[in-house]
C-alpha cells in the first residue's frame, strides 16, 4: 500500500490510542446557530430539487410506490435495497436488527468497533441512519399529493436525539455522515414551508449538520489516504458543496475550497482514463455515478463546474458502464464488491437495474436521454433542469458497440454479439483489490447471466463464506491447491495481488479470441503464471476457454464455472488431451447484500493446461 498509507495509519493508530481523536472531535460541543428558520426559508440556497410547491414534472400514482410508503410508515426498512424488515416505529437506531447487538452510544465514535464479529455487520445500523427512505417518502407525497413532513422530521429529530454528537456507531464512518446529510439536504428542501419544520426542529438540524461537517472535514485523511476508494469521493464533495447548500457556516468557505480540490484529485485518481474504476466493482461504480450526477447538477446550478477532468471521466465512466450494461433489464455483471449501496433511490425500478442512474448522467452531459420511459426518466427529473447550464455539458449521445471491445487501464475486455455478451477481468491493481477474480469470465445471453460471479453476500460474516465470495473459487478462473490467486489477510486486505502482464482481443472469420495472461499465487512460487485464451463463435453459442499454469507443476489445479440452473454442455480435454469429468462444487450466489442462495458449479481438475467448450443449449 506504500510508505504515505503506513505512516498514516501509524499516526492514525497513536491519535486513537492517546485521545487525539477525541479531542479533534469533541462530545457535548457547544451549540452552533447561524441562521433562523424564516431567515434560512427566505434565503435558501438552491439544492439540486426546489420545494414541492415549484416542482411540476409529471405524477403518477404507482402501486408499488405506495406500497413501499406504507411499509416505511408502518416501521419496515429495506436492507442494502433488497431486505424489508419490521424494526419498529420506535427503533433505538443503535440496535443491529440482524444480529440483535446494541452499540453503546455513550462511547466516543473512535471506540466503536466495526468489523467486530460477535456484534454482527454494522452495516445493518447505517442502514436506517443514511436516510435514503426518506426518498421514498418524498417521491410517493409528490406523486400522490400528500403530506408527510411530520412523519420525516419525526424521524430525523428521533435520530438526533438518539446519537449525541461524535458518539455511538452512526458516527464512526464520515461517508455514512456525508449520505445522511444529503438526504437531510433533499427533505429540507421538499418541505421547506411545512409547518412541521419548526423552530426548535430547525435549531437542532443545522447543529447536528454544523458538526457532521465538521467532523468529515477533520477526519478527511482517513478515506483519502487510508481507504481511498468511493468513501473519499463522497466525502470530499459533500465538502465541496457545503458552501453552496450553507452558507450561513462560516467555515463552509475554507471547507469547499479545500474538498473541492479533494473531490478533483480524487475523480482524476479513481476513474481511470478508460472510464473503469480503482475500486472494481460494477455497483460501487453506480455509487460514484450517482454522486456525480448530483455534484455536477448542483455546481451546474450554482455557476461554478467542475475541472475538464471532472466531466471527462464522469462521460468515461457513463460511457464504460453503459456498454457493459444488458438492455433487456437494465443488469450488468454482480461484478466486484457489492454492499447494496444505492444512495439516491429515485425511481421505482429494480435495483440490480443501472438504467435510471446511466439515463441521469448522460441527461445532464448531453442534454439527451438514454431512455424515455416514466421509470427511467424519474431519476433525472428529480436532479437536473436544463437551464442554465455551461458549455462543459455538451457530449456526445452514446451508442452500443458491438464487437469487442478493451479497457486497458482498467483491465476489462468485453464482447457483445447478436444475443450474447462476454465479460473478462485482466487486470492490474495500483490499490488494493477486492475480490480474487483476474481472468474471469461473465456470459449473458438476452438479458440472462447463464455463467455469474457469485458476488458479495457480507463483509463481517463467518470466514468460511468471506473466502468463498471473496475468493477465486467464487468466480470463473483458476484455484491452484483450492487456494485463491493471492493470500487472504485480514478484514479486507489481501497480500501478493495478482496482475495483469498482458491482455487483447483479436478477430479471425469465424471467432472472437480474447487472450491474457497473469501473475498469481506468488505465495505458492513467484514464478507462476496462468495464461487464458477465450475463443468466442460468430455462428454459435459456443465458447472455447484454453488455461495454462506455469511453475506449478505438481500441483492440483481447478478450472471453475457456475451456472446455476442454466444449460451448458461442458467438455473439457486436460494435458495429453485427456478428457476430464467435472466434479460438482459448492456454490453459492448473492444477488442482494446480506442474501445467499445455493447455486450449480462444476470444477474440472488438471496439472498444467486445460481446454473446456462450452456449449450453451
Amino acid at each position: 500500500m506504500g510508505i504515505r498509507y503506513v505512516s498514516y495509519r501509524v499516526q492514525h493508530e497513536f491519535e486513537k490510542r492517546f485521545g487525539i481523536l477525541k479531542k479533534k472531535h469533541p462530545i457535548n460541543p457547544p451549540l452552533k446557530s447561524f441562521i433562523t428558520l424564516d431567515a434560512w426559508r427566505k434565503n435558501t440556497s438552491s439544492f439540486v430539487i426546489a420545494e414541492r410547491e415549484l416542482l411540476t414534472f409529471p405524477k403518477e400514482k404507482k402501486t408499488p410506490l405506495k406500497d413501499k410508503f406504507k411499509r416505511i410508515s408502518n416501521g419496515e426498512i429495506c436492507f442494502f435495497s433488497h431486505e424489508w424488515k419490521n424494526i419498529g416505529l420506535d427503533y433505538d437506531w443503535i440496535t443491529n436488527p440482524d444480529s440483535g447487538y446494541r452499540y453503546d452510544v455513550s462511547k466516543h465514535w473512535s471506540e466503536i468497533s466495526d468489523l467486530n464479529p460477535s456484534n454482527g455487520d454494522i452495516k445493518y445500523v447505517w442502514e436506517k441512519s443514511r436516510f435514503s427512505y426518506l426518498l421514498t417518502v418524498i417521491r410517493y407525497d409528490y406523486h400522490f399529493e400528500e403530506d408527510h413532513a411530520e412523519f420525516v422530521f419525526s424521524e430525523i429529530e428521533s435520530w438526533i436525539a438518539a446519537n449525541p454528537i461524535n458518539q455511538g456507531p452512526n458516527w464512526r464512518c464520515s461517508q455514512e455522515i456525508s449520505l445522511r446529510i444529503f438526504n437531510w439536504c433533499y427533505a429540507l428542501t421538499f418541505y421547506k414551508n411545512s409547518e412541521a419544520l419548526t423552530e426548535e426542529r430547525w435549531l437542532k438540524i443545522q447543529h447536528v449538520i454544523y458538526w457532521s461537517l465538521h467532523h468529515v472535514y477533520h477526519h478527511i485523511n482517513f478515506s483519502r489516504i487510508a481507504v481511498r476508494n468511493n468513501h473519499a469521493i463522497t466525502e470530499t464533495l459533500v465538502l465541496t458543496l457545503s458552501e453552496l447548500l450553507f452558507p450561513f457556516i462560516p467555515e463552509t468557505k475554507k471547507w469547499a475550497n479545500k474538498g473541492r480540490a479533494w473531490f478533483e484529485k480524487e475523480i482524476a485518481y479513481q476513474i481511470y482514463e478508460d472510464g473503469t474504476f480503482l475500486q472494481f466493482s460494477m455497483n460501487y461504480h453506480r455509487v460514484v455515478i450517482q454522486l456525480l450526477s448530483l455534484g455536477i447538477s448542483l455546481t451546474e446550478k450554482h455557476h461554478v463546474p467542475f475541472s475538464n477532468t471532472v466531466y471527462d471521466r464522469a462521460y468515461k465512466s457513463l460511457d464504460f458502464l453503459y456498454q457493459c450494461l444488458q438492455e433487456e433489464n437494465g443488469f450488468l455483471p454482480n461484478y466486484g464488491a457489492n454492499d447494496g449501496a444505492l444512495f439516491f433511490p429515485l425511481s421505482e425500478t429494480l435495483y440490480r437495474d443501472y438504467r435510471p442512474q446511466l439515463n441521469t448522467l448522460h441527461f445532464i452531459l448531453t442534454k439527451k436521454k438514454l431512455y424515455e420511459t416514466a421509470d427511467l426518466v424519474e431519476d433525472a427529473l428529480w436532479l437536473f433542469s436544463e437551464d442554465k447550464i455551461s458549455n462543459k455539458v455538451n457530449r456526445a449521445v452514446l451508442t452500443k458497440k458491438y464487437g469487442a471491445t478493451s479497457y486497458n487501464i482498467g483491465g476489462y475486455f468485453i464482447l457483445r454479439v447478436k444475443d450474447s455478451f462476454s465479460f473478462i477481468r485482466c487486470g492490474k491493481y495500483k490499490d488494493r483489490p477486492s475480490h480474487a477474480d483476474n481472468l474471469h469470465l461473465d456470459i449473458w445471453i438476452k438479458g440472462e447471466n447463464v455463467l455469474r460471479d457469485s458476488g458479495t453476500y457480507k463483509y463481517n460474516t463467518d470466514k468460511k463464506y468471506l473466502d468463498y465470495f471473496t475468493g477465486s473459487t467464487g468466480h470463473n478462473t483458476v484455484t491452484v491447491e483450492d487456494h485463491s490467486q493471492m493470500l487472504k489477510g485480514s478484514r479486507f486486505i489481501w497480500f501478493y495481488w495478482s496482475q495483469a502482464l498482458f491482455g487483447k482481443w483479436e478477430e479471425t472469420e469465424n471467432s472472437f479470441v480474447f487472450t491474457g495472461k497473469i501473475s498469481a499465487f506468488r505465495f505458492i512460487n513467484p514464478k507462476i503464471a496462468h495464461s487464458r485464451k477465450v475463443t468466442v463463435s460468430k455462428i454459435q453459442k459456443e465458447w472455447v476457454i484454453d488455461d495454462i499454469v506455469e511453475h506449478a507443476n505438481g500441483l492440483l489445479k481447478k478450472q471453475i464455472w457456475h451456472f446455476d440452473d442454466f444449460e451448458w454442455e461442458f467438455k473439457s480435454l486436460a494435458d495429453q488431451n485427456i478428457a476430464v469429468e467435472g466434479e460438482i462444487i459448492t456454490s453459492f450466489n448473492s444477488s442482494f447484500y446480506g442474501q445467499k442462495v445455493n447455486g450449480k458449479a462444476l470444477a474440472f481438475s488438471f496439472d498444467n493446461k486445460i481446454s473446456t467448450t462450452l456449449k450453451y443449449k
